[in-house]
């Protein structure tokens, strides 16, 4: 008999605390991209923006260097650089040396910031941690500070002089980084999208100039807007006509004069808007300056006060058609757009910040933008009819679409499973198919979700693990046989040729509880797209729907109202609950559920968490080519029948990185 081999003990000399910037060495892809140094660059000009933002300082200059540093200079206030009154060293050495350090974590009356794209305490620190070299200079209160850095380590100590008048500046600061070239693919700031961004901050920064100096060629650039977002947008669409004037504005919570207002003095927004007949579409967000590429709630907002209010003026002015009921993709489908949010207390997605997560930005978007937009449209009502034109004409083509879609699919031998929930729209693009665990929460998810265009098939338990099984006999098995012909497209290879006018969803999501069993179920539907529907990954048809594991209830207090949070998973939780401790809220004013399944969610928590297109979280299944036969490797050792002694092994081996939810 073979002797097996363990792996080393596993005993409480395993353990490791990581403190300070060890976190950030260790695991750099969780704080920062690592494609290149740009991401930590601009985590640098997001603090002096900030301080721009604040009304200090009117001047940031970007350098870049011939030996691949990067310096930033303003001129704000200047980092405080005396003794840290808690102790443990001086202020620059805390803010740049430990994650969850910085002026930005008050935001009442008296904070250092009340608006700012930092949050986190973490991004300069990062940037330290990341640079085999990091030097500091600040100017303030008519002394001259200055420190440096190795790798997040203190090698030059701070050292304070007067200032010299004829020399140096009144107030600023100045920080010059040395990426290290080991925690990148590429150790170049890519100068397009710098300059792209500089760009930015301009615009959003009115009367502010931005500068960008390459030592290795002598040029320098500079922006500086005195029009903002309409500047900006115009510059950006300029080979193209606009249909009508550019739609712009600017406006705060405080005019919204509401009941119960739960928006902070000064929240708002302001846009550039424009509708093109042709051409590419420029859309650009920002919340608190800093840019949200893959957009959120913010987005989601400005999508529904523009649907809202030009369906008002349509109904107002007797515009609409026979058989044509517009939705807010005909509004938003030639729109491009600059927005730019004021949020006190945003929600960021990761430590990289490119989607917004508040979920009340939506609703307050929304109201101003529609408030706007509707008083606009009845001030300029030749310009209102000709955008409505536009609109109806895009409903139209997209009834049309649908249309002709239906005829071919009518045409169709087969007969659609008898449990499936079907939806009403033809729009492949737009339609939705979530298949869910067990006819429980099927049955919430029907009540639940929006008819128009979202389509439910309930599973009865585990489906079959099909990772070995041929293609011809999947259909023996009826779960397997439901999910083909709901969908439209029938089992196949990646290299087969599909007639894709038969895909019947554009979203196929997988909707189970969040609990082992749950995961289980979501490996054995993704091993069957993956091992037999390849090119609806491929094409980025799969997702995983991701329901919130906890909910935690507030009490009402002042004009505060009663609020439902929820929380995907226990970090998330304890994100929630140090929020609500932070605000001052005591642990007797809210309490804390787990839900044991999706069952226990009735039809509105289900739609408000998780099916939900403008705040729920959808995570999209990719086929990762780039280590593809290691992936095949994997599965088969995961879910492969003859595989369970490598899986016993893999498990041993793995077991303490497991996390057990009670």
């Amino acid at each position: 008999m073979a002797t097996r081999k363990y792996s080393p003990a596993y005993s409480e000399t395993s353990i490791k605390v990581l403190t300070g910037l060890e976190p950030v060495k260790q695991r750099p892809g969780m704080y920062t991209r690592t494609q290149n140094p740009m991401h930590i660059v601009q985590e640098v000009i997001d603090n002096a923006s900030d301080e721009a933002l604040g009304g200090f300082g009117s001047k940031i200059v970007v350098t870049l260097h011939t030996d691949n540093a990067v310096s930033v200079e303003d001129d704000g206030r200047g980092i405080p650089f005396g003794p840290y009154p808690e102790g443990g060293g001086t202020v620059l050495e805390i803010v740049f040396t430990q994650l969850h350090t910085g002026g930005k974590f008050n935001k009442t009356t008296g904070g250092a910031y009340t608006f700012s794209g930092g949050l986190h305490g973490v991004g300069a620190s990062v940037t330290n941690a990341l640079s085999h070299r990091f030097d500091v200079t600040v100017w303030r209160d008519g002394k001259v500070a200055e420190i440096g850095f190795s790798h997040g380590t203190v090698v030059r100590p701070l050292a304070v002089r007067e200032a010299d008048s004829r020399v140096d500046k009144k107030s600023g600061t100045r920080i010059t980084i040395w990426p290290d070239p080991k925690y990148f693919d590429s150790a170049n700031v890519p100068q397009s999208e710098l300059q792209c961004l500089l760009r930015a901050k301009a615009v959003l920064l009115p009367n502010t100039e931005m500068v960008l100096s390459i030592k290795k060629t002598g040029e320098q650039q500079s922006w500086k807007y005195k029009d903002g977002l309409r500047d900006y947008l115009l510059e950006g669409l300029a080979s193209y006509a606009t249909l009508i004037p550019i739609f712009e504005g600017e406006r705060y919570a405080e005019s919204l004069r509401m009941t119960n207002n739960t928006f902070a003095q000064g929240e708002g927004a302001s846009w550039a808007i424009a509708w093109v007949e042709e051409g590419p579409l420029l859309r650009e967000s920002y919340v608190n300056l800093i840019p949200t590429p893959a957009g959120g709630t913010h987005e989601s907002g400005l999508r529904d006060g523009l649907f809202q209010a030009l369906k008002s003026f349509v109904q107002l002015h007797n515009l609409s058609r026979k058989s044509v009921k517009l939705l807010a993709e005909d509004v938003f489908a030639r729109v491009s757009f600059v927005l730019s949010v004021k949020v006190l207390d945003p929600q960021f997605q990761g430590q990289i910040k490119g989607k917004l997560n508040n979920r009340d930005v939506v609703r307050l978007v929304s109201l101003l933008v529609r408030s706007s937009l509707e008083l606009w449209l009845n001030e300029h009502v030749e310009h209102g009819r000709k955008l409505a034109e536009l609109v109806i004409k895009q409903a139209q083509v997209r009834i049309s679409t649908g249309q002709k879609i239906g005829k071919r699919k009518s045409c169709s031998i087969a007969i659609l499973p008898g449990k499936l929930v079907d939806c009403e729209s033809h729009d492949v693009a737009r339609n939705e198919l979530f298949l869910v665990e067990g006819d429980s929460a099927g049955g919430s998810a029907k009540m639940g979700r929006d008819k128009k265009f979202q389509a439910i098939l309930p599973l009865r338990g585990k489906i079959l693990n099909t990772w070995e099984t041929k293609r011809e006999r999947l259909f023996a098995n009826n779960e397997v046989h439901d999910i083909a012909v709901a969908i439209g497209i029938y089992p196949h290879a990646s290299n087969d040729t599909l007639d894709f006018s038969r895909l019947r969803y554009g979203k196929i999501c997988i909707l189970a509880d969040a609990d082992i069993d749950g995961s289980h179920i979501q490996v054995l539907l993704l091993t069957l797209f993956f091992r037999h529907f390849p090119q609806l990954i491929d094409r980025g048809h799969v997702y995983v729907a991701r329901p919130p594991l906890f909910r935690v209830d507030t009490q009402a207090r002042g004009k505060k109202p009663s609020q439902k949070l929820y929380a995907l998973d226990e970090g998330e939780l304890e994100i929630v609950v140090d929020k609500l401790r932070k605000d001052g809220i005591p642990s007797s004013a809210w309490s804390i559920s787990r839900f044991k399944g999706l069952g226990e969610m009735n039809a509105d928590q289900l739609w408000d968490t998780t099916m939900n297109p403008d705040i729920r979280r959808l995570m999209p299944i990719q086929l990762g080519y780039l280590n593809f036969e290691e992936t095949i490797k994997r599965m088969t050792m995961l879910v492969g029948k003859g595989e369970a002694a490598a899986r016993r092994i893999w498990l041993e081996e793995k077991g303490s990185e497991a996390r057990v939810s009670i």
